[in-house]
């Protein structure tokens, strides 16, 4: 899983390595990236922090936690603007968006400019992993700490995953590219089920342990934030750095430079028609499934009354069930393409998105059914997506593209939260913020369904892989 510790001064030549025992060493050490940030994904940003921040907020709002009997009706004033307590989770994850829409593409512009990705990865993952930490400090009904953290871990989690992402240009052929990129999702998802299930415990045995269940949430914060610091140092030792390519010579420092580039880039974008068509259907698809993701422990504790433990076992099930289904996707992909796949998961996802409206409140099995269904298409959806967007985009810009589609990535999209959160504050259910999902896996079908995933692969310079 490791090799030789490099150093930007020992450079390797573009591309996978030749030999093949030290390429496939070298995509081990790339998949534990997945297996670090993904117990942040899964613990913080999909289980508890939404329910935590719903909480706290209700309690500054209306001096009480609401419940489906007793509904929390007050506003908070965020920046002059009145906002619903139960919708400042989703609005935070907005703005944060709004931040990562403009940070991204630099940090990505920045990446392919520099030899020292590794480094580049290990910072961003750091700073977020001690954002997560330091929530374990914070309760009460101090809601804005909350929301500056949340916004550091996820803006720092966005950065750090447009230098992964576009790592996997680095060490892997096209051909490779879709089961390099499912096993790294498929290990994710294992890594954070495994740290999710002990925290599980945690918050089911809270009280055995002396402990008040905030304060076991707060715990699970700081784990996460502990586990992504330590697994990042995997693929921090285990990848090798290479030179950049095809970096345009202008005038300026790294940085200057660096946003000259991604003015270039934007422009010539016109010239890439097909990576244009996939990032705006991506940018749909991805929407309505990061949002239901970011805001299933929402649902499940608003509007169905569940409680945290049954939440956290959704989740869980969640995960294993993506480990496997990422698996089986991907080796689906390599008979019918990668396009085909994903468009076969996204009448899934829509069907979820329909269902869910239907779950009787108060019934853990149907949730958990729902779950399974999840699963299966989840890391398989986004696995498929990152591999067929590699394909792509021209080389030497890799991180600048991944910039770009990190925008609309996981817990970063902003469409669809704003969606969910808009349509709570007229309509007062959740069951309604779901089902107006609908449309951003409706539009998204339409769009990938348009695209030529040859000609897009031709245009950008790559090599056709021999299924597409």
């Amino acid at each position: 899983m490791g090799g030789p510790v490099v150093t930007a001064r020992s450079l390797v030549p573009p591309g996978p390595l030749a030999d093949p025992v030290a390429r496939r060493r070298e995509w081990r050490s790339w998949y534990f990236y997945d297996w670090a940030n993904s117990a942040f994904v899964t613990t913080v940003g999909t289980v508890l922090l939404g329910p935590y921040l719903t909480s706290v907020a209700e309690r500054a709002a209306c001096g009480f936690v609401a419940t489906p009997d007793n509904p929390c009706d007050a506003t908070l004033p965020v920046l002059g603007i009145p906002v619903a307590a139960g919708s400042l989770s989703s609005y935070t994850v907005t703005f944060g968006t709004l931040l990562s829409a403009v940070l991204l593409p630099v940090v990505g512009a920045i990446a392919d400019r520099t030899s020292r990705k590794r480094h580049m990865l290990l910072g961003f993952a750091w700073t977020g992993a001690s954002a997560a930490m330091l929530l374990f400090f914070t309760g009460g009904d101090a809601w804005q700490p909350i929301v500056l953290l949340m916004l550091v871990a996820g803006i720092c989690l966005g950065s750090s995953v447009v230098v992964y992402d576009s790592i996997l240009n680095d060490i892997s052929a096209e051909d490779d590219r879709d089961t390099v990129s499912s096993r790294g999702w498929a290990l994710g998802y294992l890594g954070g089920g495994l740290l999710l299930a002990a925290n599980l415990v945690l918050l089911n045995f809270a009280e055995s342990f002396g402990l008040s269940t905030e304060q076991a949430a707060q715990i699970s914060f700081a784990s996460a934030g502990v586990w992504w610091a330590a697994w990042t140092l995997v693929p921090f030792l285990g990848l090798h750095d290479r030179p950049p390519v095809n970096v345009e010579r202008v005038p300026g420092g790294l940085l200057s430079a660096s946003f000259t580039q991604l003015v270039d880039t934007l422009k010539d974008l016109r010239h890439y028609p097909q990576t244009l068509l996939f990032l705006v259907a991506y940018l749909f698809y991805n929407d309505g499934i990061q949002t239901v993701i970011a805001s299933a422990a929402v649902f499940g504790s608003r509007e169905l009354g569940l409680g945290n433990s049954a939440l956290v076992l959704a989740i869980l099930v969640v995960q294993f069930v993506a480990f496997f289904g990422a698996l089986l996707l991907g080796r689906l992909s390599r008979r019918i393409g990668a396009k085909r796949t994903i468009l076969g998961s996204l009448v899934v996802w829509a069907a979820v998105s329909l269902s869910a409206y239907a779950l009787p409140a108060g019934q853990l099995l149907p949730f958990l059914g729902l779950s399974v269904a999840i699963g299966f298409v989840l890391g398989g959806s986004q696995a498929l997506s990152r591999s067929l967007y590699s394909t792509l985009v021209p080389r030497g810009r890799e991180a600048e593209y991944f910039g770009l589609y990190q925008a609309a990535e996981r817990g970063t999209s902003w469409f669809g939260t704003l969606t969910f959160g808009l349509v709570f504050q007229f309509t007062g259910s959740y069951r309604f913020s779901v089902v107006a999902l609908l449309v951003f896996f409706v539009v998204g079908f339409i769009l990938l369904s348009r695209l030529d995933v040859r000609r897009g692969i031709v245009e950008a310079g790559n090599r056709v892989p021999a299924v597409v």
